[in-house]
């Protein structure tokens, strides 16, 4: 039998090829053994993640995440999917974020996610590696970015600094903030463990928060 998985590389992230006819188990187990001995290769660095070859559920999807995080030090941030404008704005967008933030006063990191009512607050603006679940909150006199999904509250901008943005790979919010400008859904979504890659960004625009679809072209015309 051919190889149960074959690892690919893209920009910021990583494609499986899985072969269809290898059960589950032997492709976590050859996942584990291919992360393993490419540890070192791979680094620490935040991953996206697309997969390909056969339909999977999203128990399986995250059970695929969780064996490559334990057998490898990358972070996946996300699962892309097949809509290649979509994941290419995500690509562009999440370059231009890093780039943005390297050596200068917004690279304020934090890695992990925000669970059990957390409430995390900063005087700078902050990227986020995980998820900020209900019940916690972010507030920042700055910009918040979220590598992962937006399930609870960001204040962003302090009092008044109505040109702060708020960025999250899944955008559910219970509650939004930026500057002296207030934003709660009227029906909350189900939010889920791992996000699938809707990268949306929120900003104020004719005195109200509105949020898109994230791009670099947009996040140019904000800086």
């Amino acid at each position: 039998m051919k190889d149960a998985v074959i690892i690919k590389s893209f920009p910021n992230g990583i494609t499986l090829l899985l072969n269809e006819e290898a059960s589950f188990e032997e492709v976590l187990s050859e996942i584990a053994c291919k992360f393993s001995e490419a540890r070192t290769f791979f680094g620490s660095a935040a991953m996206a993640l697309s997969i390909e070859g056969r339909e999977l559920t999203d128990a399986e999807e995250i059970r695929i995440i969780d064996t490559i995080q334990k057998n490898s030090f990358l972070n996946i941030i996300c699962i892309v999917g097949h809509d290649e404008d979509t994941n290419k704005n995500f690509i562009k967008a999440l370059q231009h974020v890093e780039k943005r933030l390297k050596g200068t006063d917004e690279g304020q990191f934090f890695k992990g996610s925000l669970k059990n009512r957390d409430v995390l607050e900063t005087e700078n603006s902050i990227i986020i590696l995980g998820d900020v679940n209900p019940g916690c909150a972010v507030i920042s006199a700055g910009n918040v970015i979220i590598l992962g999904g937006l399930y609870g509250e960001v204040y962003a901008g302090g009092s008044g600094q109505a040109n702060s943005y708020i960025v999250a790979l899944e955008m559910e919010p219970e509650r939004l903030k930026i500057g002296d400008f207030k934003y709660k859904p009227t029906k909350q979504s189900k939010w889920g463990i791992r996000p699938k890659v809707q990268p949306k960004i929120a900003y104020v625009r004719n005195e109200r928060i509105v949020m898109e679809p994230l791009t670099k072209d947009l996040l140019d015309a904000l800086a």
